[in-house]
């Protein structure tokens, strides 16, 4: 019996959150969870998605560093 070799590709969640929409979902969802650690990386998630220059647009990040 030979064996096939299995190809995997490397699971990125940032690349799932495409809409306004989809990043509120994903966020509430890791809000209910509670877990500190699961927070903080839906977080780092949703700062990948969506560039961490137009996030701090968004908050106003950049004017309160500036």
């Amino acid at each position: 019996m030979s064996r096939r070799k299995v190809r995997t590709t490397r699971y990125d969640s940032a690349a799932l959150l495409k809409t306004p929409r989809d990043i509120a979902a994903y966020l509430e969802a890791a809000m209910e969870d509670g877990d500190p650690r699961v927070i903080a990386g839906a977080l780092g998630n949703i700062a990948r998605a969506k560039g961490m220059s137009e996030l701090a647009r968004d908050t106003r990040l950049k004017s309160l560093l500036h």
